[in-house]
């Protein structure tokens, strides 16, 4: 019999790593687990009745929120049953969800306490509940994938025409860096934990065996340690020499380690994802990026040499982001020769301020921010220019009923973010920087 149901919602179309781990830590420690994806399985409702703990992961903002429904259905399929949430985003949001929804919330490097929770549940005890997210180094096992979705279920790696499957790892969890926007500072604090190179090469190779041909390194950011993610893509293009892969990472360690870069290329990657967020310098100051717009078109000039194309991130709707910083951002983006690599969702991005948000610690916080929307998860805020607001929305709108074609969908946001006060896009000459168009993944990026 089932002691302990781990559910996931939605992690951008991988297989997820949120129900793998606890789950090998889990059945390591003896316990008999059922972990279940609802973004490709139904909930179990024969386990769910029965089941005395469940616990829901919820690393991102669209997990949390597809999390809570889940949490409302099981509660009433089995009251007595102890609902634990965790992941980033259960941390911000534990108020919320302890205010009659969850009985406890994990965070940080988790699975050693979600151990501890389920001990404690089984043997009647009243769990305790964590101060603060664990930050301690554990010795994870393999990640145990057996029970999951096999990976046809999840977003496919696309390059010239051609699809496959593909896989998704981490060498580190946390992250060195504070930017303020990020839900991963309130958590870690500028610390990240090093995933052991064997663990990780482990995890890929079970996933090549089951049909993955690229894989998907998804730290926070993977050049927060260079060497440990130097030698896993050494290992791994020594036994998968055709295996490709992506990463995420800063701006500034592009120009950092621009040493690196040709080498990741030829081991395999085949492009990086970075957030560029802005094209104002005032915005990414404000966002605490530690990167200009002049180190992005740097950046830029370092990947095509290497001929890794890069898919940046953006946020391009904050309270401090002007109508004339928008369409400079489109015509930095058009100059820059991106248009391919910009999936139409990221001109639509709205800065999210989560419950502990290092963007509430800044002193001119009352000027802009409203008050906390907790059914939300966020902070509201409005733009002191009315007009953005509307572009927000007319622009997600649009992202939603977007077609494949990313000039014709970077074109029709020019043409609305222009037309909102009359003005005609001007002709952009593009800077003589050739950008390849980038391989991709079937699920775009987004919070």
């Amino acid at each position: 019999m089932t002691q302990i149901l781990l559910l996931a919602c939605y992690e951008l179309g991988h297989q997820p790593l949120s129900l793998a781990w606890p789950t090998a830590v889990l059945r390591q420690a003896g316990f008999r687990v059922t972990a279940v994806d609802l973004s490709v399985s139904p909930l179990p409702r024969e386990t769910a009745v029965s089941v005395p703990l469940i616990a829901i992961a919820v690393p991102m903002h669209t997990a949390l929120r597809l999390g809570v429904q889940a949490a409302q259905q099981v509660r009433a399929l089995n009251p007595r049953a102890h609902i634990c949430f965790y992941g980033l985003y259960a941390w911000l949001n534990r108020d919320y969800l302890l205010d009659g929804l969850a009985d406890s919330v994990l965070a940080g490097e988790m699975e050693g306490e979600l151990v501890t929770l389920t001990q404690q549940v089984l043997n009647s005890a009243a769990p305790s509940v964590p101060a603060q997210p664990a930050l301690v180094r554990l010795s994870l096992p393999v990640p145990e994938r057996s029970g999951l979705p096999d990976l046809s279920h999840y977003a496919r790696y696309e390059a010239d025409g051609v699809m496959a499957l593909s896989g998704y790892v981490e060498t580190t969890r946390g992250c060195l860096h504070t930017c303020r926007h990020c839900p991963v500072v309130p958590v870690y604090h500028g610390r990240f934990f090093v995933i052991p190179a064997a663990t990780v090469l482990a995890d890929v190779r079970q996933q090549v065996a089951a049909g993955a041909r690229h894989i998907t390194f998804g730290d926070p950011d993977f050049l927060n340690g260079p060497g440990h993610a130097l030698a896993i893509t050494r290992a791994l293009h020594a036994e998968f020499p055709r295996l490709t892969f992506d990463f995420t990472t800063k701006v500034e360690h592009i120009l950092q380690h621009r040493a690196l870069i040709p080498e990741l290329r030829a081991l395999g990657a085949s492009f990086v994802v970075s957030a560029f967020e802005s094209t104002s310098d005032a915005v990414l100051d404000r966002l605490q990026k530690g990167h200009t717009v002049a180190d992005m078109a740097q950046a830029l000039t370092i990947l095509a040499d290497a001929g890794l194309p890069v898919q940046p991130t953006w946020v391009p709707f904050t309270p401090w982001t002007s109508l004339d910083d928008y369409l400079a951002m489109l015509a930095w983006i058009r100059a820059y020769n991106l248009i391919a690599n910009v999936p139409v969702v990221q001109l639509s991005i709205r800065l999210l301020v989560p419950p502990e948000s290092a963007l509430l610690d800044h002193p001119d916080v009352a000027d802009w921010c409203g008050p906390l929307d907790a059914v939300n998860f966020t902070y509201r805020w409005r733009h002191p220019d009315p007009c953005m607001d509307e572009l927000q929305k007319r622009v997600a709108a649009l992202a939603e009923a977007a077609g494949d074609d990313p000039q014709a969908n970077f074109t029709a946001v020019e043409q609305i973010a222009y037309g909102i006060n009359g003005r005609v896009p001007p002709a952009i000459s593009p800077v003589s920087i050739p950008q390849p168009v980038p391989p991709r993944l079937t699920e775009d990026w987004f919070c």
